[in-house]
């Protein structure tokens, strides 16, 4: 780690000197990295000089995730791993109460390139959303149309999310839960216009360490006052089974995050994904396929 202020960006200034934290920075960081070059983040050749550089719209909510995300890229970059510009970008929703000059006096000060946007989609959710229902669907939609817009006019390449592992697992619960599919967020995808990447370079990355990260960095956390104040939240009665599983058995997220990356088509119950008519006596379809996955601690 560089700890001279003169050789570090400046979100790295006055991170603590403990032992614990530069084992936490350092797990976010090889994490974040992981994910980036195991789901192909980063075209190949990217890295050669003169190669066309990549322009990121990082999505900043002021929430922890975020800021973990914003600082371990630029750490990234920082470093020469990252063969991409950075812009941060907040979507200001119009909720009321929101400390609008919070993330642009942040940004301003640790020299982050960014874009703050208004758009009132709060109104329109309010407006739209039945008494007694959740905001987040709409919501959702209505900020990822906005960010999709402000990408492409900055030309931008992709929009770059703050989602850790535990968003990744809750919402594969959610879909199986209630969804009835197995499904949940890809690291990468591409958006329906077919014109823009979106990217989870924190799925690798625990809950728990984008909050002990932000914390240790005192970054100006804003808490979400529209989705998060809600009771009942399909989201909230997910996370509370997974904490409970993970506090009779340690580890047991970690287990079922791995559960995703080694997923064997034969042995479940899609036809279009396994061809079961077509299987023989005789047929080796069945025998596992080794693949590398990455160690994940």
């Amino acid at each position: 780690m560089l700890d001279d202020l003169d050789d570090i960006h400046p979100l790295f200034h006055g991170a603590p000197s403990s032992t614990s934290f530069k084992k936490l920075r350092k797990r976010i960081v090889r994490q974040t990295r992981e994910a980036i070059e195991h789901y192909g983040m980063v075209e190949r050749g990217a890295h050669d000089k003169d190669a066309p550089r990549a322009r990121w719209l990082v999505c900043l909510s002021g929430g922890k995730d975020s800021y973990t995300l914003l600082a371990v890229l630029h750490e990234l970059q920082w470093r020469g791993l990252l063969p991409a510009d950075i812009l941060a970008c907040n979507l200001d929703q119009g909720q009321p109460g929101f400390p609008a000059t919070v993330l642009p006096e942040f940004l301003e000060r640790m020299k982050v390139p960014h874009r703050i946007e208004y758009q009132d989609t709060y109104s329109v959710v309010m407006d739209k959303v039945p008494e007694g229902r959740t905001f987040c669907a709409l919501c959702s939609r209505l900020r990822r149309g906005n960010l999709y817009r402000i990408a492409r006019e900055e030309g931008c390449t992709a929009v770059v999310l703050g989602h850790h592992r535990d968003d990744i697992l809750e919402t594969f619960f959610m879909n199986l839960f209630h969804g009835g599919r197995l499904a949940t967020m890809p690291p990468k995808l591409v958006n329906e216009e077919g014109d823009l990447f979106v990217f989870r370079p924190l799925a690798h990355v625990a809950e728990v360490d984008c909050e002990k990260f932000a914390n240790a960095m005192n970054y100006p956390i804003i808490p979400c006052d529209l989705c998060g104040s809600q009771d009942g939240l399909q989201r909230q009665q997910v996370k509370k089974i997974l904490d409970q599983w993970e506090a009779n058995s340690p580890g047991r997220r970690q287990v079922m995050f791995r559960s995703l990356m080694n997923i064997r088509p034969s042995h479940m119950l899609d036809p279009k994904l396994f061809d079961f008519a077509g299987l023989m006596l005789g047929s080796k379809e069945f025998e596992q396929i080794e693949t590398e996955i990455p160690r994940l601690r």
